[in-house]
């Protein structure tokens, strides 16, 4: 409690009346709330070699924030993330990729929660990229996955990582390919890369795995109903989860279902047609025959050239869209157009300009100092 100091009649009263049973003491000012004294102690920044060193190690620590240097959007930890990735590129490429989606309330999370417990059990070294969609008001994530699957976050041999989308296509974390470089580096051999399980991620998480793993629930109405054909398509495997007491009528006869729907679709290039497999991850039921069900797709894959085929492809679409994101990104990191857009913007706002002249305006700025930056 801070006292008030006394003011100079209280004073001249104290000093003539000594005898007063009432003895008021000067106290002291307000203390700072934060210690003055309290230095935050910085964090070492490590050196290439260091995290190369100790990614290849397999420490947890370092790894995290390897990751959390490739997600940085700060200009100045680029060229030293890039080399990282390089490094440890011939350390990758060995594990099996896996991307798990579903429409929300399937039980991604308490799924991979499960399976992930299993696949450890059978010594398996697992990493869990979860994408946490992004707010789109204030840009923050809650990153909960670890809470989620709290009975793997402990398992030494069980990696979980969540990610904030960051408003990127689709919901997809924009380093997440990077990402899986450095986890198969670090010893992981099973990747699991979660999807919000909207918009266009399935999409984007399609191009970057071996195989891609849908998740539906039963007892929704009409099991078909709002299905988009494309993201079907896309499916190598349908799980129907929470097949459990009640449900588990209607697990079957939405596996019947979805697994007739299924076989209107032309053959996939992989070869393999798709199975529909119904499991509970509450009571672990089912999860041997969808890991199982991997297993062999994978060895389908594998024997018939199209495993090899299908991440020749990826790397020549990450190759371009790597390309994309670079452009982009230094058209507006360019000072002239930084000083420009504003103004811009402002002018399309106003209805004085239409956004195709304000984009060509623009664009004719960047490409203009890039013509004169080559002639000199």
């Amino acid at each position: 409690m801070a006292f008030t100091k006394i003011d100079h009649y209280e004073k001249e009263y104290l000093d003539t009346h000594h005898d007063s049973a009432l003895n008021v003491n000067e106290g002291v000012a307000d203390q700072p709330i934060v210690n003055p004294y309290f230095k935050r102690k910085k964090r070492r920044t490590l050196s290439t070699d260091e995290y190369v060193e100790g990614i290849l190690a397999g420490n947890i620590t370092i790894l995290s924030q390897a990751i959390t240097l490739i997600e940085s959007n700060n200009p100045t930890h680029y060229a030293q993330a890039q080399e990282i990735i390089e490094r440890c590129l011939p350390h990758a490429g060995r594990s099996v990729r896996i991307g798990i989606t579903g429409v929300p309330g399937a039980g991604k999370s308490t799924f991979i929660e499960a399976i992930g417990g299993m696949v450890a059990s059978l010594r398996h070294r697992l990493a869990v990229l979860a994408i946490d969609p992004s707010s789109e008001r204030s840009g923050g994530s809650i990153l909960g996955d670890k809470t989620r699957m709290e009975s793997i976050s402990s398992n030494p041999d069980i990696f979980i990582r969540p990610s904030p989308s960051a408003g990127s296509l689709g919901g997809v974390a924009r380093k997440t390919r990077e990402t899986i470089v450095l986890c198969e580096a670090a010893g992981y051999d099973v990747i699991f890369i979660e999807t919000v399980g909207v918009g266009q991620s399935e999409t984007a998480v399609h191009s970057m795995v071996d195989m891609f793993m849908m998740l539906q629930i039963s007892g929704a109405g009409d099991e078909l109903q709002g299905i988009k054909r494309g993201i079907m398509e896309m499916a190598d495997m349908m799980v129907i989860t929470k097949a459990d007491g009640e449900n588990i009528h209607k697990a079957e006869l939405a596996k019947v279902q979805y697994q007739g729907a299924l076989h209107l679709f032309p053959m996939p290039e992989s070869g393999w047609r798709p199975k529909v497999y119904t499991c509970s991850s509450v009571a672990k039921t089912g999860l041997e025959e969808v890991w199982k069900g991997v297993e062999e797709y994978l060895d389908h894959i594998q024997a018939n050239g199209y495993y090899e085929a299908n991440r020749n492809r990826q790397n020549k679409y990450w190759m371009y869209e790597s390309i994309n994101q670079a452009l982009k990104s230094n058209f507006y990191q360019n000072p002239s157009i930084a000083e420009r857009i504003a103004d811009v913007e402002q002018r399309v706002l106003d209805a004085k300009l239409s956004s195709f002249i304000a984009a060509k305006e623009l664009l004719d700025i960047y490409f203009g100092e890039s013509n004169h930056s080559l002639d000199e």
